[in-house]
């Protein structure tokens, strides 16, 4: 498996505080089966701006000789960036490769962190701009924002223009909440969902874990989708090859019902 969404690059967000606490994260991540994991430290976030580009290769460096050494050539990581959207955001995505944002695993790929609070740019215009400029675009776990997936028109719209969703793990797991399964259930269920990955930030609450995410999506969706998402299209992303963001394979009707059920109890408010 490939894990697309870690912050394991130490000392520079929420995640990972020294190279140790690294090295533990990518060896939980090994024994789940992972083979090879792109550290995507906050960009542009308001708590860690990271813009210091040399920092940050220097940091990944230093742990990608680490990992090499720890795992002798078995687990491969790669560096990327999961990019704060907000309405600053767009002049200097259309300035990379120049600029200091970084792509994952110095692909055309884009991991993109939409705001909570819904005040950065219009997400259309958003998604349009970074595809005109060359890019392609992963929104990082749309199952847990909030404005995001009460319009399911909307989420549907983006994946037309050619943005791509990516889900925790353990939102699917239910590790993150009911409501966060319940959303995951219902993108699954329409095709809207192109990748898992981790987020993994500590080795215990924010845990590696993506091989129980994966059994539940084989086990209720299909063995196809299950390898789509943390295999073919995660190694579609490192090759830098396109992926069909309307071409996911489900072996299973949708449940009738499940997104009303969720929208009604979302937009009243209902607590998980």
């Amino acid at each position: 498996m490939i894990d697309l969404h870690s912050h394991i690059l130490p000392g520079v967000d929420d995640g990972a505080e020294d190279l140790d606490e690294a090295l533990e994260i990518c060896r939980l991540a090994y024994e789940d089966g992972v083979r090879a994991m792109v550290a995507t430290p906050h960009l542009r976030q308001e708590s860690f701006w990271n813009d210091d580009r040399n920092l940050l290769v220097d940091r990944f460096k230093a742990l990608r000789a680490a990992v090499r050494r720890t795992f002798e050539g078995e687990f491969e990581i790669h560096l990327g960036g999961e990019i704060a959207v907000h309405g600053a955001s767009l002049e200097e995505i259309n300035q990379l490769p120049g600029g200091n944002l970084l792509t994952l695993a110095g692909t055309s790929y884009l991991l993109l962190e939409l705001d909570w609070h819904g005040v950065g740019p219009d997400p259309h215009e958003m998604i349009h701009e970074v595809v005109v400029a060359g890019f392609r675009p992963i929104i990082a776990h749309p199952e847990r924002v909030a404005w995001f997936v009460r319009d399911r028109e909307l989420v549907e719209s983006l994946v037309d223009q050619g943005a791509m969703m990516q889900l925790t793990a353990m939102s699917v797991t239910g590790e993150l909440g009911r409501r966060t399964q319940e959303t995951s259930e219902w993108m699954l269920d329409a095709g809207l969902v192109h990748f898992l990955a981790s987020d993994a930030h500590d080795p215990s609450l924010r845990h590696p874990g993506l091989k129980n995410a994966r059994q539940v999506v084989a086990e209720r969706w299909g063995e196809p989708l299950a390898q789509a998402l943390v295999e073919d299209h995660p190694q579609a992303v490192l090759e830098d090859r396109p992926i069909d963001a309307r071409a996911v394979p489900i072996e299973r009707e949708a449940k009738a019902g499940l997104w009303s059920g969720f929208a009604r109890r979302l937009l009243s408010g209902e607590e998980d």
